[in-house]
């Protein structure tokens, strides 16, 4: 699916360089890429992170994996191969928010490390932050308010992650968040302080 079918096209630049942006938005633009379970906290971390950053006067959005399956990948469904277009297009589209100088928070379970490693790639370097939302299965399971593990367990959803499917854990993450043992407040104040320390924003 990303194979390249248009060959006559060129990327066409405009006069505000990202030099530009940064100064105007006080800010680095970059991706924010949290991963994990379903039901290990990926949304509601990257709302309170939102909300966190745009009270401060910052510009950030969110990609959700629910909200993107409403419209962008509507025809994508949970194979491994729709599995890696959905990550695929999500990266492109985050690539494109990054440019323009956004902080993009995306949370989608992602789990193959190839398709997250091929999301980084796209961007330059200091401008993806790959961020393992961990949590025990059986605390997902707790949390689960869809009923969706419940139905994965007997066979009414397929190729349901964590359970017929496989998560494959980062191997090298910037940061890891433990929500079994870190509320959602004290895990928004760890990734602000990142942010803050590798100076993609000032407080």
């Amino acid at each position: 699916m990303s194979d390249q079918k248009v060959t006559n096209i060129k990327w066409h630049h405009g006069k505000i360089t990202k030099a530009h942006r940064i100064d105007l938005m006080k800010q680095k633009g970059v991706t924010i890429w949290l991963t994990g379970l379903s039901g290990s906290g990926k949304s509601t971390i990257a709302v309170e992170l939102e909300h966190a950053l745009v009270e401060n006067k910052h510009q950030a959005y969110i990609l959700d994996g629910d909200n993107i399956r409403h419209g962008l990948n509507k025809n994508l469904g949970f194979s491994p191969e729709d599995r890696a277009e959905n990550i695929r297009r999500i990266g492109e589209v985050a690539k494109l928010f990054t440019d323009a100088n956004i902080i993009t928070i995306t949370a989608f379970i992602s789990p193959y490390k190839e398709d997250r490693d091929n999301a980084r790639k796209l961007q330059n370097e200091g401008e993806f932050i790959e961020i393992y939302v961990k949590c025990p299965l059986n605390v997902c399971e707790q949390r689960d308010v869809k009923g969706l593990y419940k139905k994965a367990r007997t066979g009414e959803i397929k190729e349901f992650t964590g359970i017929s499917a496989p998560y494959e854990e980062p191997s090298n993450p910037e940061l890891t968040i433990d929500t079994s043992v870190m509320p959602v407040e004290e895990s928004t104040r760890a990734i602000l302080k990142y942010l803050e320390e590798n100076r993609y924003v000032r407080f």
